[in-house]
């Protein structure tokens, strides 16, 4: 997309002043995704230009349907989109084309936007690293050196993004599968609290835990986009006033040896710059985090037992043969999960929700959102013990912001010494949506994401 604007608000706004053809820019989209490598699943071209003519009429006429008509948007194959096989990643798991689009698509389409096809993903959504043997794994390594991983599962959506195939795409998260892939790729992700949305015709891996969001290059863009999909008018939101505003930067995660240093020296700047912008940048434990981390660490993921519950019949079938060995495994590996461990991590999860709740007392968290960047991808495909060592390691932080079901935004926060990307993650408890929106807009204009 070096011809148009890089932001979806920009497309939107050149569309409405008629300086960006939607139907030459959907074709041009089109053609971007068409050309690329095991980004995309399925287009949806007859739909996609249906859509973008209208839009073209529309703004002839005056009346947009949003600040977003006309602009393309790519979904991951987890949603329904009429005509189209759900394939969630897998070879085995689609039958017949949906009958109608999840909600979701609906509201999207419903406010002028564009659809342009189905992105790729880890199988079931099911992995922090975003490998996929069926359909090819995607990739954008900054500085063209040895391919790294792409980040999952939302892989294909977070590289059509990076590759500017699309101005935005959608994903899913269920422990880091937003925040990660927007990670590795330098862009913006925002995973909502769990019932900010209507998850109707998308395909589930743990119900309890996932939610569904947007990946950006802007912070504007997501929340923009979110709005549009809960079937809402676009918010003008209210920066929060630094002065007024408390981020807590969790000591725990720094004093972790596993926190690459440039991860760390990034959060450090990152931590710095709020500080010198007048936030109050405070630095302690947030013992509930902590506390979380070793609930996973002695029982388990519960995304692990929802989702081998999920795929149990899946997995007793002759077709559990043609799936990722690695996600097989995965998935099979949960039935050693014992009903206490099981019973514990729900009654653990609202115990720890509400104290991190005291703990932040109105505060935002600051913490890292992958403790690395991306590894390279080769050795990850080759050695499925390495994989799943690595698998766990990019998840491990991500995970706490799910269980806990924080609303949690990452945001890139600079390149290492390899020129790889770096994350932040903002968060807060869960439901507290519009306070961390709010603080997340008023950092952004410091920590420079939109720019």
């Amino acid at each position: 997309m070096d011809a148009f604007p890089r932001t979806a608000l920009a497309i939107g706004q050149a569309i409405q002043y008629g300086d960006i053809d939607p139907v030459a820019l959907t074709q041009h989209c089109l053609d971007e995704a068409t050309a690329s490598d095991a980004v995309f699943i399925s287009l949806t071209p007859d739909r996609a230009l249906a859509e973008a003519e209208a839009a073209a009429r529309r703004r002839q006429l005056g009346i947009p349907l949003s600040p977003l008509d006309g602009v393309p948007l790519a979904w991951k194959d987890l949603f329904d989109i009429t005509g189209t096989l759900t394939t969630a990643g897998s070879r085995v798991l689609a039958k017949t084309p949906a009958t109608r689009d999840a909600t979701a698509v609906r509201h999207a389409s419903g406010s002028g936007m564009v659809c342009i096809g189905k992105t790729n993903l880890t199988e079931l959504a099911y992995s922090g690293l975003g490998l996929n043997p069926h359909y090819g794994t995607p990739h954008h390594t900054p500085a063209g050196s040895e391919p790294r991983v792409p980040g999952g599962s939302s892989s294909g959506s977070a590289v059509a993004v990076a590759k500017g195939i699309v101005p935005a795409a959608i994903g899913t998260d269920t422990a880091g599968s937003l925040r990660i892939p927007a990670a590795f790729n330098g862009l913006v992700s925002y995973r909502p609290s769990q019932p900010r949305h209507d998850r109707h015709g998308v395909t589930p891996l743990a119900e309890t835990l996932d939610t569904i969001g947007a990946i950006a290059p802007s912070l504007s863009d997501c929340l923009a986009i979110d709005d549009l999909l809960r079937g809402k008018k676009v918010q003008t939101r209210e920066p929060a006033d630094p002065g007024r505003t408390v981020i807590v930067l969790d000591t725990t995660c720094l004093d972790d040896e596993r926190l690459e240093p440039g991860v760390r020296q990034n959060l450090e700047n990152s931590a710095e710059r709020l500080a010198q912008a007048g936030f109050h940048v405070i630095r302690r434990p947030i013992a509930s985090i902590g506390e979380t981390l070793n609930l996973i660490q002695r029982h388990g993921w519960l995304g692990a037992a929802e989702a081998y519950t999920e795929y149990r019949g899946l997995l007793e079938r002759d077709e559990a043969d043609r799936m990722d060995p690695r996600v097989r495994q995965r998935l099979l590996a949960a039935r050693s999960m014992t009903p206490d461990s099981v019973v514990t991590l729900y009654h653990q999860r609202q115990a720890l929700q509400n104290r991190l709740r005291q703990e932040l007392a109105g505060a935002i968290l600051l913490t890292p959102t992958v403790a690395h960047a991306a590894p390279f991808l080769s050795p990850l495909e080759s050695d499925s013990e390495y994989f799943a060592k690595i698998n766990l390691a990019t998840l491990r932080l991500s995970m706490v912001a799910s269980l806990l079901d924080s609303p949690a935004i990452a945001m890139p926060s600079g390149v290492d010494e390899n020129q790889q990307h770096t994350s932040i993650q903002l968060s807060a408890p869960s439901g507290g949506d519009e306070i961390l929106l709010r603080v997340a807009l008023a950092a952004d204009e410091y920590l420079g994401a939109d720019h």
